[in-house]
């Protein structure tokens, strides 16, 4: 058995900006050893060891703090020995975090990490001793998607590295990305030791791609390896954001295509006397630390020693300065990863401090510097520590991490040229949903552009279409597929369309549903007019046609045609032309019934006078017959009486129809698909054609009599002028019936005013417009001598 060898890092050389952290955790220590509040009287003591960014490497180096044995190098003065460490420091990346978690949490030793952020670490049952001051990368990734959704970026590109932290990262951020609908156009992994060839690899595919966004969840070591590549095809400016591993490293703004980027860092944070502590550092000190000789050394490219210089090499003249540097290590401009070594190393510190010290009313009564606390009561304090340092809160949760808060870092040009890293918002995990990312100023994107560059699979559907997923690719990319006709979508990028409601039509954009045009035949439009104006017209030339009969009541003529029927007659005329006028205009319950019984009872009476004279005329010329007195039993009081009973029974008919199944207003939305009908409905079907049928049945009855009688002998014969109307009355109703069955919305209502005009018209004009010519016009005519002609016969 014999110790191990010295442990030896191969790389590129010295980091600068690693060395900074260890320097932090130096300055924290000194500080605390100074301080009379905490741990009073009680000396820290450290070692350092460089893993090398090596798992071997940090497996080793923490063996070694557990077995105590000596440091490779120590920048403790002094320090009382102890078999092993209370907690540790470290480490700051994940990967070589997660090696010596599983090392040391067999011994129970508390481990603080400033920048180890794979969310794989917040498992306590893997990891029990694991605690650290940076934020769980699985709220760096939710802060991530939540940036990508705020500027409306779906279809991005994702790369890693092949490392636990890209890994788990990545694949926390591609979780969430996936829930808020973002597409990922490819996701790419690799790590700086891999063969040339496959980073060549990425970067084609990185080239080739359409995305605009890049999302690169990629430790600093492997971004540069990447950039370089890409730099030789000569990519085009691309939009990156970036994880807090890179993104406010100084050494990135190198490459000019990152100018524009963005991505979520450590909150800044200011420790008074750092800077001096770090610039304070002579020739002799670096030659006391082999790590801080190297930096020397690395830093001036000159040699610290006392022995022989090599050929060529130049000697170190004493007259370096510090102040004059410009490097990760001297920039202190953004202290966000040292600020986390700082509050690390004052977590361990005041988790010892409650365990060792007495206090009360939060003064330190005493501590008991003999004392020799076991690891697993260190890290039971250090879980509980709750303090303020230089205004930031430290504490952990269950998982051992601290409450997530970031910035939103910015690449953007100062005025002299140089990239700054500007803080252009805010996340903070504990707000409520919808205010935990909080814009603060405006942003640069890449090429220098004030507008936010688009980055989608596919443009956006606006309102009035739908998408619908192309076949075989990802759901952001899909088509914009118009709404059905009764269909509207009323906001951008809607998945499905929806349905109108019944008494609604999609507008013309398909974004919003109208109410539909209600359609009726109304007084306002032209139709309806030309329907009224006929009707009063008809109504006025039947009451002036009995007029005319008024005035010339006593000439032979008149008295000749059974002059009391013939006024009833042109009454009832008028009412049928009047009737009209109750089809026209809004349906209402009440126009309904009055417009359906009004045409049916007025039409009865008309035919029920017609009826009456036409059977006159019939019992007129029986009664010429020698030895009949047939007249005497079609008197005018029987004559009264019949059309009375005629009309009676649709009277009847109306009262059954309008007691069981009125008609009603009824919205017709089913002949027309973008408008509505207001109609009547008939309610029962039964009630309207008994109607119709009981009309047609006296017009049928009306039209065999007058028919019949149409030749009798007399020159005041009637029954001729009946047989027309009642031909023209019966050709109208008959041709009404397909006629108005397949009539669409108001033209319906039109055919049968139009029916009723011309039925009534027909029984004017072939009954009453010749007895009128002779009255006016042929007054010779209407003389008794004229009417008994060639056959005598007596006036009725």
């Amino acid at each position: 058995m014999h110790a191990p060898e010295p442990l030896q890092c191969r790389g590129s050389g010295l980091d600068f900006r690693e060395l900074r952290f260890a320097r932090a955790m130096t300055f924290a220590i000194e500080e605390i050893n100074n301080s009379t509040e905490l741990l009073p009287g009680i000396r820290l003591g450290y070692q350092i060891h460089d893993s090398c960014a090596s798992v071997s490497v940090a497996t080793r180096a923490t063996f070694q703090l557990i077995n105590g044995l000596d440091p490779i190098f120590s920048l403790s003065a002094s320090c009382s020995k102890s078999s092993t460490v209370f907690a540790i420091v470290g480490e700051s990346g994940s990967t070589p975090s997660i090696a010596m978690a599983r090392v040391l949490s067999p011994f129970v030793i508390p481990q603080v990490s400033h920048y180890a952020t794979c969310a794989c670490l917040s498992d306590k049952q893997q990891y029990p001793t694991f605690l650290r001051t940076i934020p769980s990368d699985k709220f760096q990734a939710a802060a991530l998607v939540q940036l990508v959704k705020h500027f409306g970026w779906t279809w991005i590109g994702a790369v890693r590295s092949d490392s636990d932290y890209g890994n788990s990262g990545m694949a926390a951020f591609l979780a969430a990305a996936n829930a808020e609908g973002i597409c990922v156009e490819y996701s790419e992994a690799f790590y700086r030791t891999n063969p040339h060839s496959q980073i060549r690899k990425v970067a084609e595919v990185i080239q080739r791609a359409t995305a605009q966004v890049v999302v690169a969840f990629i430790a600093t070591g492997d971004m540069i390896v990447l950039l370089k590549e890409l730099v030789q095809l000569g990519l085009p400016p691309l939009q990156w954001v970036g994880s807090e591993s890179w993104i406010t490293d100084l050494s990135m703004t190198q490459f000019g295509m990152f100018l524009g980027a963005v991505g979520f860092g450590i909150r800044r944070a200011i420790i008074p006397g750092l800077r001096t502590f770090l610039m304070d550092l002579s020739p002799a000190q670096a030659s006391a630390s082999p790590i801080l000789q190297e930096f020397w050394e690395s830093a001036f490219r000159c040699r610290l020693a006392s022995g022989p210089v090599g050929p060529g090499a130049q000697v170190c003249n004493g007259s370096e300065s510090l102040q004059q540097l410009q490097n990760a290590y001297t920039d202190t401009s953004q202290l966000r990863i040292t600020n986390m070594v700082y509050k690390a190393v004052y977590a361990v510190a005041h988790g010892l401090h409650s365990l060792v010290c007495a206090e009360q009313n939060g003064s330190t009564l005493h501590c008991d510097r003999g004392m020799k606390p076991n690891p697993l009561q260190v890290l039971e304090h250090i879980r509980k520590v709750n303090f303020t340092l230089n205004g930031n809160r430290v504490s952990f949760d269950a998982n051992g991490d601290p409450v997530a808060t970031y910035e939103l870092v910015n690449w953007q040009l100062s005025e002299h040229g140089q990239v700054e890293f500007v803080n252009v918002g805010y996340y903070d995990a504990s707000a409520p949903e919808g205010k935990l990312l909080t814009m603060t100023r405006n942003i640069t994107w890449t090429g220098g552009q004030s507008q936010v560059p688009k980055s989608v699979c596919s443009e956006s559907c606006p309102p009035g279409t739908r998408k619908a997923v192309q076949r075989g690719k990802p759901v952001c990319c899909y088509d914009c597929v118009p709404c059905a006709e009764d269909e509207i979508s009323n906001k951008t990028d809607s998945l499905d369309c929806v349905r109108c409601p019944s008494d609604a039509w999609p507008n013309p954009q398909g974004d919003a549903c109208i109410p539909k045009p209600i359609e009726f035949l109304s007084f306002s439009e032209y139709l309806g007019i030309i329907l009224a104006a006929s009707s009063v017209v008809g109504a006025c030339l039947a009451i002036a046609i009995a007029a005319v009969f008024y005035l010339h009541k006593d000439t032979p003529i008149v008295r000749a045609n059974n002059s009391e029927l013939s006024f009833l007659l042109l009454f009832s005329l008028t009412l049928c032309f009047l009737c009209s006028l109750t089809f026209i205009g809004r349906p209402s319950q009440w126009s309904c019934m009055l417009r359906h019984t009004v045409f049916g009872v007025t039409f009865v009476l008309c035919i029920s006078c017609v009826l009456g004279k036409t059977i006159v005329v019939l019992m007129a010329f029986r009664a010429t017959l020698p030895g009949s007195n047939v007249m005497k039993w079609f008197g005018p009081p029987q004559q009264r009486l019949s059309v009375l009973a005629f009309t009676l029974i649709q009277v009847l008919i109306c009262v059954l129809w309008l007691t069981f199944s009125p008609p009603f207003p009824n919205k017709n939305m089913k002949y027309y698909k973008d408008k509505i009908i207001l109609e009547c409905d008939v309610g029962s079907a039964v009630g309207f054609w008994a109607v119709l049928g009981y009309i047609g049945l006296l017009s049928l009855m009306c039209f065999v009599l007058a028919f019949l009688a149409r030749k009798l002998p007399d020159n005041f014969n009637e029954a001729k002028f009946i047989t027309f109307s009642m031909l023209i009355f019966c050709a109208v109703w008959i041709t009404f019936i397909p006629a108005y069955v397949s009539s669409p919305g108001k033209f319906t209502v039109a055919v049968e005013i139009f029916a009723i005009i011309s039925s009534s018209c027909g029984l004017v004009m072939c009954i009453f417009v010749p007895k009128c010519f002779i009255i006016l016009f042929k007054p010779e005519k209407n003389t008794k001598k004229h009417m008994m002609g060639k056959v005598p016969s007596k006036a009725l």
